[in-house]
């Protein structure tokens, strides 16, 4: 195995001198080359998490040279995090470990990055536009940085949204054009990246498949279609983001059984994913109807990991304390106890509006995009339940399934 360490101290001289004797071959060199690296051949970058030296472009270009990025020494780990990768090792760390750490981060392919299965994340949250278009093109944006091939999918069959905010216009044919293919059977991998646009980005190429863009066509987006097309989406990408609307059951049954529903697409996207994203307001009238909403979506989503996000976070109307007052109202009411804040950044996002692209792209030091790049990496291992109730104990869930 190849290793680069970057670092000319003491420390890394002793932790190459015991990889080498675990079979390894190692090469120190200063902080002050890390832009002429050369990385053809190397299997693992040991790097310390400092701003100075790991930044997007070293990232970019381990990915696209498939070298393993393995953070060492005595740094802030929140560095380390905003990339998608795991906490620093300190230097006195024993080389079997250390070469143990990368073996394990592999793919089978030699890529960097955990082998992880293709994965559906349904972007949810309540009326009131708690932020879950901004927040779903944010993750999708962050899994692309942290070496996921990903696709944006805008399922929204109220209010979509996604093509518009990123300058895409909305006449593409996108997801409707392939929930009707998969009606057809005709839906494949080559049609999606057909249908799909590809979107350049500071973390790479993302695929976007646009929404409705008329909300009238909402049947266009049965619940069969889209399960249908998410199954072939799995095949496509790594990671499908998936942008839905607040409403997911709704008591048509006067219209009868098999009619169509308003609100199956949402259904549909939640019952399928492999994990949820939940995102609320930070203001008491968002934490409110989240809580209503919040509810009924434990009931339909049964045991699937869900992540709650509590976006625009400031201080003002729930006070100095917002977040512990959050904190306590979520886990009183509703039994949640991690909570992941994205701070209030108006000026990052009116340039995001302004420019069309995503925050990232025109504000990448803000501390919205740190905070959205650290609930990307939280979502790299299995999430933990935020709560739990029995899966078949509303009506809505057990009618739609």
């Amino acid at each position: 195995m190849n290793l680069i360490i970057v670092d000319d101290g003491a420390d890394a001289a002793l932790l190459a001198t015991d990889l080498e004797l675990e079979g390894a071959q190692v090469t120190v060199v200063p902080r002050d080359a890390v832009p002429a690296l050369q990385l053809s051949g190397i299997d693992a970058l040991l790097v310390p998490p400092i701003r100075s030296l790991l930044t997007s472009d070293l990232v970019s270009a381990c990915d696209r040279a498939g070298v393993r990025v393995v953070p060492v020494g005595a740094a802030d780990s929140r560095i380390a995090s905003r990339f998608g990768l795991p906490a620093p090792l300190p230097f006195d760390t024993p080389g079997a470990r250390v070469l143990a750490t990368i073996t394990a981060g592999a793919t089978a392919d030699g890529s960097s990055g955990p082998a992880r299965p293709p994965r559906v994340l349904a972007v949810w949250g309540p009326h009131g536009a708690p932020g879950r278009t901004t927040m779903a093109i944010q993750l999708a944006v962050e899994l692309t940085r942290a070496g996921r091939r990903t696709a944006l999918v805008d399922a929204d069959s109220v209010a979509p949204s996604v093509a518009l905010q990123l300058g895409l216009g909305d006449e593409s044919p996108g997801l409707a054009a392939a929930c009707r293919r998969a009606q057809l059977g005709s839906l494949d991998v080559a049609e999606l990246s057909r249908l799909a646009v590809p979107l350049e980005t500071s973390a790479g190429v993302l695929d976007v498949l646009g929404g409705l863009n008329r909300p009238r066509r909402w049947p266009e987006l049965a619940a069969a279609r889209l399960r249908a097309t998410l199954a072939v989406a799995r095949d496509w990408q790594d990671e499908i983001v998936v942008d839905v609307a607040a409403a997911f059951d709704e008591d048509d049954d006067q219209l009868g059984p098999d009619a169509p529903q308003r609100h199956a697409a949402t259904a549909a996207v939640l019952l399928e994913a492999d994990a949820v994203v939940a995102v609320l307001g930070a203001d008491p009238l968002g934490v409110s109807r989240f809580l209503r909403g919040y509810t009924e979506l434990r009931h339909l989503v049964g045991d699937t990991p869900v992540t709650v996000v509590a976006n625009r976070a400031r201080p003002g109307p729930l006070g100095i304390d917002a977040r512990g007052q959050i904190r306590r109202t979520l886990s009183r009411f509703a039994g949640i106890d991690d909570v992941a804040f994205v701070p209030h950044d108006q000026r990052a996002a009116d340039a995001a509006a302004l420019h069309a692209r995503a925050i990232a792209d025109v504000s990448p030091r803000s501390q919205l995009v740190s905070a959205v790049r650290r609930v990307a990496a939280g979502l790299g291992a299995r999430a933990e339940v935020t709560g739990g109730s029995s899966r078949g104990s509303f009506r809505g869930a057990r009618r739609l399934r």
